[in-house]
């Protein structure tokens, strides 16, 4: 499943004080660009190459920009005081389904740097005082501060763009 089941093992320890928000923040709004560095000089075949079964390069690409709608409601979920956040789906269809070889990776590209920055800007508004406040993850079933969201959020950036650099490598 491309990687995700590494993803699915890990196991995240929320231990850094809250007003480490502005390295989260440049970490998350660098992700678009770092991607666009990876994959500048690709062609196709390399991108949409797949092995055993796992997602292409291009399709990693595809699954961060499926992922920022999750992570803007969870936001919300944070910025609303909800009892806990907002529940994924695991199997990550929308991925599977998106034909993602099938797109221009240009078109792709320009829709996550589209969907982060409207999730940063959003992160950005949020009084600092929420950067502190606890909801339930419901997979990890672990408590999470908003901060820790950004922090869950910046590396599964970082799992998918590890993912990528090994398939154009």
């Amino acid at each position: 499943m491309g990687g995700v089941s590494l993803w699915y093992g890990r196991q995240f320890e929320f231990a850094f004080p809250a007003d480490l928000y502005p390295n989260l923040s440049v970490r998350l709004r660098g992700t678009p660009a770092r991607v666009e560095e990876l994959v500048r000089d690709c062609s196709h075949e390399v991108l949409t190459r797949k092995a055993d079964g796992k997602w292409s390069a291009q399709e990693h690409v595809g699954h961060l920009l499926d992922l920022e709608p999750l992570w803007l409601k969870r936001l919300e979920d944070f910025a609303h005081g909800r009892a806990q956040l907002s529940t994924t789906d695991l199997s990550n269809r929308k991925t599977f389904e998106g034909d993602y070889n099938a797109r221009p990776i240009k078109d792709i590209l320009a829709g996550f740097r589209t969907e982060r920055m409207r999730f940063v800007e959003r992160a950005e508004e949020v009084d600092p005082a929420l950067y502190s406040r606890v909801l339930t993850h419901p997979r990890l079933q672990t408590p999470m501060r908003f901060v820790d969201h950004l922090f869950f959020v910046a590396e599964h950036d970082d799992h998918h763009l590890a993912s990528i650099w090994q398939f154009i490598h």
